[in-house]
């Protein structure tokens, strides 16, 4: 797989004068690029590196999770309460802060690279050559991935610009889209990535089966946001379209046995991966090692700019207290690879002296390899997954209450030798609180905290992520952050400054 991966991205540097692939391609909106197979799919890796790029990847998780509630930063400031980051995002009393601006960014870049390949490639309704089902695969992918962007952007900043046309000097500035019309849209784009992706691009992309788990995760959205919906759909159809969709991916894939094996680099692409960007040390220059791991847990380069509020392991101990994820997903002990010498946080250390020593560090974005000394890493970063589908169905058979949705939960929790128990048993309601929280357990920190702790409303997210942290009897405030209770600063970002100062048609009134 590693060989792909640099044959993939060897591939996309001839057709670029440089391998700064920060810059958007000129030949993305020539149509004779598409004219050849082989060329065109330069051009859709180059979609899925900029993807990979550090704005769109490393800033974004940094960014998304900062504003999920369920993380504290050891970044620009230092390891305090009040370092920039804890003071504002991390807080959810967001400003216009450099990360969330690199990745508006660094998404909008996708885009652009998605609109050249929709724009100029041609596709069939039958294809009859394996070049007609290739091109047909290529716009697909890019249909999808644009979809999956505008869903990334609208989740956290609601009314965006909505960029479908190449750029030329008529359109160089663009107003915000309604966040209603932006859904339509990644519907469109999603259900058009159905049509086309059919699996001929090969190992390492995604099948149609991606474009299925988005649309059930945009359904799942406009059930609980009336406001977000095409008018003349109710709650109950959004819940039933959801599990049409979702339904099509179950049995397609299959957990892994190994929870924490999915978060290292020797069992990439593995039967539980729905969709996974491809990372090479040698080609991709992926900082998520270096930028996620502890101190010194490798023997360079580790910045361990993520870790996780205390209460979020309590929780999930107090639930799960034998749970293997517990050990996949926190690290509050290890020794120094550099001197062998013993570091302990919360909970190893309970005392919780002082920030640094407060809080967990999240493990799953850790290099694992401690001897590894090197700026860049190897490590896949999954997207979409098998374990994620199985809650998503549960939550939607419970809505539905078609009697499925325990046994959605028990495939899940077999794999760490767990079964359903307490609220599971319960009313529709209790079961709901309890899966809303299995996502955190089971997912935390992959991408999706943000956008599930706020889909079902303020009230929900001030009293089951908001609150329950603030007035959590292990709150401190010297070590603990305070989260924000204002709708007005928890539920959405501000556009970033670079496109109010660069875009004449955003209007802020």
């Amino acid at each position: 797989m590693k060989n792909f991966k640099i044959i993939l991205l060897s591939i996309i540097c001839l057709f670029f004068t440089s391998c700064d692939l920060d810059e958007d391609p000129i030949f993305l909106d020539s149509n004779a690029v598409y004219s050849d197979i082989n060329v065109a799919k330069g051009a859709l890796d180059g979609i899925y590196q900029a993807l990979t790029s550090y704005n769109a990847q490393e800033r974004r998780i940094f960014a998304i999770n900062g504003f999920s509630g369920l993380f504290t930063a050891g970044k620009n400031g230092g390891n305090n309460v009040n370092n920039i980051n804890n003071a504002n995002l991390f807080s959810l009393k967001p400003t216009y802060d450099a990360d969330t601006e690199a990745m508006w960014g660094g998404v909008y870049s996708v885009i652009a690279r998605c609109n050249g390949a929709i724009h100029n490639i041609v596709t069939v309704n039958e294809p009859t050559s394996s070049d007609e089902s290739g091109f047909n695969d290529i716009a697909g992918q890019a249909y999808f991935v644009r979809a999956w962007s505008y869903f990334s952007l609208t989740r956290l900043w609601g009314d965006v610009p909505l960029w479908l046309s190449l750029p030329n000097n008529e359109n160089l500035h663009l107003a915000t889209t309604s966040s209603k019309d932006i859904y339509a849209q990644i519907i469109a784009d999603a259900q058009m990535a159905l049509t086309l992706m059919n699996g001929s691009s090969g190992i390492g992309y995604p099948e149609h089966y991606a474009a299925n788990m988005l649309l059930a995760k945009v359904y799942m959205t406009l059930a609980t946001n009336p406001d977000l919906g095409a008018d003349g759909f109710t709650e109950l159809d959004y819940w039933q379209l959801a599990y049409e969709q979702a339904i099509e991916v179950y049995g397609q894939y299959s957990l892994v046995a190994d929870y924490g094996s999915l978060f290292t680099d020797t069992n990439e692409n593995s039967s539980e991966s729905i969709w996974e960007l491809q990372i090479s040390q040698d080609a991709a220059n992926s900082q998520m090692g270096r930028n996620f791991t502890p101190f010194k847990y490798k023997l360079g380069q580790h910045f361990g700019w993520l870790r996780v509020h205390a209460d979020v392991y309590n929780h999930h101990e107090s639930v799960y207290p034998n749970d293997p994820r517990l050990e996949g997903t926190y690290l509050h002990s290890y020794q120094r690879a550099d001197n062998g010498n013993t570091v302990t946080v919360y909970p190893s250390n309970p005392n919780r002296p002082n920030f640094s020593k407060a809080h967990p560090y999240f493990f799953k974005f850790t290099e694992k390899d401690t001897q590894h000394s090197n700026q860049y890493g190897d490590q896949n970063l999954i997207i979409y997954r098998y374990g994620e589908l199985l809650i998503m169905l549960a939550e939607i058979s419970n809505e539905l209450d078609n009697g499925q949705q325990l046994g959605f939960v028990t495939e899940l929790l077999s794999r760490v030798g767990m079964s359903p128990q307490g609220a599971y048993f319960g009313t529709q309601e209790e079961f709901r609180q309890a899966i809303m929280y299995e996502y955190r357990f089971e997912v935390l920190g992959e991408g999706e905290d943000a956008h599930n702790n706020r889909r079902r409303g303020f009230d929900n997210f001030l009293n089951r992520t908001i609150l329950f942290h603030n007035n959590n009897p292990i709150h401190n405030p010297a070590v603990d952050l305070t989260l924000s209770t204002d709708p007005s600063q928890v539920m959405s970002l501000p556009i970033p400054l670079i496109e109010i100062n660069t875009n004449e048609l955003i209007d802020l009134d």
